[in-house]
């Protein structure tokens, strides 16, 4: 979810997309709060462990 966000934003930049810019931010805010959560123990989506 973080590389969609990257991804997302540079090509926002790129194109000159806003909407492609703001999905990106959105993206990879969520991502970067969902591996913090996974790091510290927590159960994410109902799951302890993702294989």
């Amino acid at each position: 979810m973080i590389t969609l966000g990257v991804i997302l934003l540079i090509l926002g930049l790129l194109i000159k997309i806003p909407i492609l810019w703001n999905v990106g931010i959105v993206l990879l805010v969520v991502g970067v709060i969902l591996a913090l959560v996974g790091t510290f123990g927590r159960a994410v989506g109902g799951r302890k462990h993702w294989y």
